[in-house]
């Protein structure tokens, strides 16, 4: 058999494409997790953090993958499209944003345990004072140490 006689006997066999071409989008709807990343495919595009918790609509196409909220429209992520398995990307701005809000938390949780303390410390002042008795005290009362046993002497031989 010649060259062009296998290339026809192959072209033969070969299953006819559609008549339409399949979609070059894809999308899909999800609630941003507290990481601010949403996945396509196996790799991982970071969103602007203030959308954590909201719902969004991803749209991914061969060249992008941009996150709008789902009421509104407004856009809250755009990076191109990456081909490689398991890549993480992150937009400098949502990094930074992400810091800033991370430290805006541990400061309003640093305050909120200040005046819990300081609340505290009121009740405390309310407090009745009870008297406290050495721990050595209860040894002796049950013969664990020396001059145990009931009576303040030692016991004579």
């Amino acid at each position: 058999m010649d060259e062009v006689e296998v290339v026809v006997a192959h072209s033969e066999r070969a299953i006819a494409l559609p008549p339409v071409d399949p979609p070059r989008w894809w999308r899909f709807a999800t609630r941003i997790s507290r990481d601010h990343y949403i996945r396509v495919d196996t790799c991982d595009y970071s969103v602007h953090p203030l959308a954590i918790g909201k719902k969004v609509q991803v749209r991914t196409d061969t060249d992008e993958v941009i996150v709008t909220l789902t009421p509104g429209g407004a856009e809250v992520a755009r990076h191109s499209r990456c081909w490689a398995k398991q890549q993480t990307i992150t937009d400098p701005v949502h990094a930074r944003a992400a810091a800033l809000l991370r430290g805006d938390y541990r400061h309003h949780q640093a305050s909120r345990a200040l005046a819990a303390r300081q609340a505290g410390t009121a009740a405390a002042a309310d407090l009745v004072e009870v008297e406290q008795r050495q721990l050595d005290s209860y040894d002796r009362m049950f013969t664990l140490i020396e001059g145990g046993g009931g009576h303040d002497e030692p016991e004579v031989s």
